[in-house]
């Protein structure tokens, strides 16, 4: 077998020789030593206006990029926001459709009866109902011998005024109201002494 085969790698081509680069020159390692002619006033006078136009782009950019970040963070709020909002509207929505429940187990709570196992049912289960509304952050308008306040309370009727209920305090609750993070969620119905 040749020397010219045995030097053949497993592909078949032969074994690639390194070339010997050529000697630089000894002066082309070396620094340029030319040092440029100064910038004549017209050449510095458009350097100068190519720097602030520079300094005005980078002053425009940065103040984008400011805008941009506190335009996120506004919109970060403003979802945080309408997240809890929908949120609360959600939480409104079941609390009024289960509130005539609550109502009609308070009813049943409060008439009398001889049953002591269904007065004690009736009992448990309303206070289950209250302990599940309180987890929610339903709590309920206290009214009874308090000012009337219409942005709480629903008169529904007027009595004479006692020394007890001066005019202008509630007398009766006929409905309890309930709050949710102090967003009315039924306004209290009650008369009013006049």
């Amino acid at each position: 077998m040749p020397q010219e085969e045995k030097e053949r790698n497993v592909s078949g081509t032969p074994p690639e020789t390194v070339e010997e680069m050529p000697e630089e020159a000894p002066d082309a390692l070396e620094p340029e030593t030319e040092q440029e002619a100064p910038a004549t006033p017209s050449e510095q006078a458009a350097l100068k206006t190519k720097l602030t136009q520079m300094e005005k782009n980078l002053a425009d950019a940065k103040d984008a990029l400011l805008r941009t970040a506190a335009e996120y963070e506004n919109f970060r709020k403003r979802s945080a926001r309408e997240h809890d909002a929908a949120f609360d509207n959600g939480v409104t929505f079941a609390v009024t459709a289960l509130l005539p429940v609550l109502d009609t187990l308070e009813l049943a709570a409060a008439a009398p009866t001889t049953d002591e196992n269904y007065k004690k049912g009736v009992a448990l289960t309303l206070d289950k109902c209250r302990e599940a509304f309180e987890k929610m952050g339903i709590v309920e308008i206290e009214a009874l011998g308090k000012p009337f306040d219409p942005a709480l309370h629903a008169a529904v009727l007027q009595q004479p005024a006692t020394d007890d209920a001066p005019s202008g305090t509630i007398t009766l609750v006929a409905q309890k109201g309930y709050l949710l993070h102090d967003k009315v969620v039924r306004h209290a119905s009650v008369a009013v002494a006049e």
